[in-house]
């Protein structure tokens, strides 16, 4: 069945249509070329010189060219926001979006770009091939389970970082609010038994995180249930979690694990009851991070948790990957960095949560609004620090 075309002008009477005509960026110039001399030195034969001190010294390409500076938005359109698989072409309004952030919140330019293909290995090579023209990768919106084993290979074949925001992004703001909740609670993350719905790209980098920063404990569940070791049909991704968590043994479903635990992060488009909820212990923490729909609505786990976090903008402590993202890349371009280590996400993460104070924290204030100017640099400046103490910048 054929569909009639869609009116253009008819669109653009929605605001959200109009402001993406056109697209959201554009490449400016940053040298005049006002006249002949102006020309010889921006292209031939001025050019040539740059060119040939490169080629004899290819690291005088991140003084003398944009790479140092400019960032990849790479996406095959297989996990596209709450969208699903909607392909390269629907998912690069996305893309473009990502790279505006870039700009805005850290002065990094960004280029989106949506590959036709989504072979595992054929992204890979095709993201090395254009590796030159780039400091940095950003995954973005890649179904798992391949995204793991895309980050993975590309940190192995790039000396530049590679970082898939799903996963680290929502990670390093996760457990900055989770840090600032257990303040709030007079609580350690080691005394926190978590349970985290939802074993993608996002679960298990949180989860992952978590582990790193101390949890007491933490179980994931899936589809299926709770991930623990010895369980049918895991793949490689969830073997390894089941060896790293779960240390109290749970079997079941999500919402039994909840009974008696201190946060539940959700990050798996399912629902969670009122009850189950309830079930938690006293001061209980909740986040309800699946968009546009949370797990549980966030009214209803106030009646049960002391903080609430969600991933929207209309209700408090929204856990927004901006907070994490340009200043993590705008950090590790700064010192050339080759690679995002672990530490550096923590480092973001506690320099993220250390931007509330304690007279500001409360139980609708566990983590700074994108808008607050101290962000960015928090987390540049810790980012930076870390690169160096872990000996991966390069200046």
């Amino acid at each position: 069945m054929s569909h009639s075309p869609v009116s253009i002008e008819a669109l653009d009477l929605d605001p959200a249509f109009a402001l993406h005509r056109g697209g959201k960026m554009e490449i400016r110039s940053t040298v005049p070329v006002r006249n002949a001399d102006d020309l010889s030195l921006a292209y031939t034969p001025g050019v040539a010189k740059v060119c040939t001190a490169i080629a004899e010294e290819p690291e005088l390409a991140a003084d003398y060219t944009w790479v140092s500076n400019v960032v990849a938005v790479v996406s095959d359109g297989t996990a596209v926001l709450g969208l699903g698989d909607i392909g390269p072409a629907a998912a690069m309004p996305v893309m473009e979006g990502k790279a505006l952030l870039f700009k805005e919140f850290a002065g990094v330019d960004a280029v989106p770009i949506c590959l036709d293909c989504t072979d595992t290995d054929a992204i890979i090579e095709t993201v090395v091939r254009l590796a030159p023209s780039f400091g940095g990768i950003n995954l973005e919106d890649i179904s798992a389970p391949r995204c793991f084993e895309i980050e993975d290979r590309l940190r192995e074949l790039l000396d530049i970082p590679v970082f898939h925001d799903d996963q680290h992004g929502t990670a390093i703001v996760a457990l900055a609010a989770l840090k600032n909740a257990a303040r709030l609670t007079g609580r350690d993350l080691g005394d926190l038994r978590a349970v985290v719905a939802g074993a993608g790209a996002s679960g298990v980098a949180v989860s992952r995180i978590l582990l790193n920063a101390g949890i007491g404990d933490i179980a994931v569940a899936d589809s299926r249930g709770i991930v623990y070791e010895g369980r049918e049909g895991l793949n490689p991704v969830k073997q390894a979690l089941a060896r790293d968590t779960n240390k109290a043994g749970l079997r079941g479903t999500t919402e039994e694990a909840l009974a008696g635990a201190d946060v539940f992060i959700g990050l798996s488009g399912s629902t969670t009851s009122e009850e189950a909820i309830a079930s938690m212990a006293p001061d209980a923490i909740v986040f309800a991070l699946s968009n546009p729909t949370p797990e549980v609505h966030p009214e209803v786990a106030r009646k049960h948790a002391r903080v609430v976090a969600t991933g929207r903008s209309d209700f408090p402590n929204q856990i927004n990957n901006v907070l994490a993202f340009p200043g993590v890349f705008r950090g590790a371009l700064d010192v050339r960095a080759t690679t995002i280590t672990e530490n550096m996400k923590v480092a973001a993460a506690e320099a993220l949560a250390a931007v509330v104070g304690d007279d500001e924290l409360s139980p609708d204030y566990v983590i700074p609004s994108p808008f607050d100017k101290r962000v960015a640099p928090a987390v540049i400046a810790a980012v930076t620090a870390q690169a160096r103490a872990d000996g991966v910048a390069r200046r």
